[in-house]
């Protein structure tokens, strides 16, 4: 999970403190998406499937935090249980608009992704280090900040493991996917000087994505950091923020305030109709 990092000055393109791989990501999706959201300070609900992780890393998180004998599915069930009242008053998840039926269907989707966990690993054999670590690190030259899921204590080394509730990626997205999980152990050997072994997603219910950690690995992401950070700053000092068009407008909450995304969906929907 990820902190959300704020802008000084509402309007005005200002590069963020510091930046998290949800920020840069964003950025590396659509800048003009980046712009309305870290800039403008505009909303962007997060949708069913991320609330539904949101309560799943919660779920977690504590579960793991538990002497490693406790770590059973009764207990996820009971932490679960205590957690519920919250994500059920919070604003994001009312304004799913759910009724009974759905509420227990996100209840349920959301019970399969915790339990999940046990398909992937033995959580009562974890040596855990820490959970929702805040890590802070110069890395190229980027002030970065990350919240890390998990530390993990391993035969030859550190861990860096964070939880995945969607889909799992195949062998062609699959190497992207880790740069997040790449950048915390970059930030971890920066702030602590410990080298972890490994870092790693695993997606619930389904399979684990690692990779052994390196410096050349290490080297390749903060590079990758480094041109998103310049590139940040070079949109701010120009405040141009050019949108890049494609299916994901159509996720976008603020594709009606933008005309080429408005452009982008009006498209894609006469194509659909049109097949």
């Amino acid at each position: 999970m990820e902190p959300v990092v704020a802008i000084r000055e509402v309007g005005v393109p200002t590069p963020p403190p510091r930046l998290s791989p949800s920020g840069a990501g964003t950025f590396e999706q659509c800048p003009r998406r980046w712009r309305f959201r870290y800039v403008e300070r505009l909303p962007d609900p997060p949708g069913e499937a991320a609330l539904a992780g949101s309560f799943a890393h919660r779920v977690l998180e504590l579960l793991m935090q538990k002497p490693a004998a406790e770590r059973t599915p009764a207990a996820a069930k009971l932490i679960a249980r205590d957690e519920w009242a919250d994500v059920e008053n919070d604003n994001d998840y009312q304004a799913l608009g759910h009724d009974d039926e759905g509420s227990r269907h996100f209840r349920w989707k959301t019970w399969q992704a915790i339990e999940g966990l046990w398909a992937l690993e033995d959580p009562t054999t974890v040596d855990v280090r820490a959970t929702e670590q805040d890590v802070q690190a110069v890395l190229g030259g980027v002030p970065f900040r990350g919240i890390v899921d998990r530390l993990e204590d391993e035969a030859d080394g550190l861990v860096v493991t964070d939880y995945k509730s969607g889909k799992a990626p195949g062998s062609r997205y699959r190497r992207s996917r880790l740069d997040q999980v790449l950048l915390y152990a970059a930030a971890v050997k920066e702030a602590t000087g410990e080298m972890p072994v490994r870092a790693r997603l695993l997606y619930l219910g389904q399979r684990p994505v690692g990779i052994d950690v390196t410096q050349p690995e290490l080297d390749g992401v903060i590079e990758k950091l480094s041109d998103t950070w310049t590139a940040i700053n070079t949109a701010c000092d120009t405040d141009e923020f050019e949108p890049r068009t494609g299916p994901l407008c159509g996720w976008c909450p603020y594709a009606d305030r933008c005309p080429e995304g408005t452009a982008e969906v009006a498209k894609r929907q006469a194509r659909k109709a049109a097949e």
